[in-house]
């Protein structure tokens, strides 16, 4: 005999809660979330408005501490249990001046126009005469590519660059060693930390570096240190 069906009610499954946020993820929600997981001392970067690997590690360890699954993404359930703990962010939160704390510019910054970069704090300084006129996170080449360390300055500068040699859009360069330049990365503002480059320095804030080609010209010295 055939096995028996299983009953049916004329009800679907339930299924499960659409996450309100997860990786990939853009937008001003994303940085409401990381100003309030801030709040927390659970994101310890400037919000950015995009959802990648740091963010979905600071929701893991949110959902840590409310004895949820650390999926990473961001339900409805821990959504609310995240704003009913903290305050509303005010737009300082939510678009601080610098993204990391630049700290004392290296001395060899202080004199004249100067792009002071930093390996240590991930920074970028615009100083001129010893005055920090605008800052922006940046990141660098990998290991096998590394970012040039010392006192360069501003050979060429490119508004709208392609890359000959990997065929990637590099707007905004300005070439301080051989190939390596200061530019605005695409991939930086989508996925944050996770990448690296061939060993120029990207910078994630658009208008930022924007800025910061209009005001530089050649010669500029630009110092990279660690």
């Amino acid at each position: 005999a055939a096995a028996p069906r299983p009953h049916r009610t004329g009800h679907p499954a339930p299924r499960a809660a659409r996450p309100v946020m997860a990786a990939g993820a853009r937008g001003a929600q994303v940085r409401e979330l990381q100003a309030r997981l801030t709040q927390l001392g659970l994101f310890d970067r400037a919000p950015t408005g995009y959802y990648a690997a740091v963010t979905a590690t600071a929701v893991r360890a949110f959902q840590k501490q409310q004895g949820l699954p650390r999926t990473g993404t961001v339900q409805p359930a821990l959504w609310s249990a995240l704003r009913a703990r903290t305050h509303r962010p005010s737009r300082a939160d939510l678009y601080p001046a610098t993204s990391r704390p630049v700290g004392t510019p290296d001395p060899r910054c202080l004199t004249g126009r100067v792009i002071c970069i930093s390996k240590r704090s991930n920074t970028l300084a615009w100083v001129v005469d010893g005055r920090i006129v605008s800052a922006m996170d940046v990141r660098f080449g990998s290991q096998y590519t590394p970012t040039r360390e010392g006192t360069f300055a501003i050979t060429f500068k490119s508004r709208r660059h392609v890359s000959t040699l990997y065929h990637t859009a590099m707007p905004y360069a300005m070439f301080f060693s051989g190939g390596q330049a200061v530019h605005y990365s695409a991939d930086f503002a989508a996925r944050g930390y996770t990448g690296a480059s061939h060993g120029c320095v990207n910078v994630r804030d658009k208008a930022k570096v924007a800025a910061l080609f209009d005001a530089v010209r050649k010669g500029t010295k630009v110092v990279v240190y660690h």
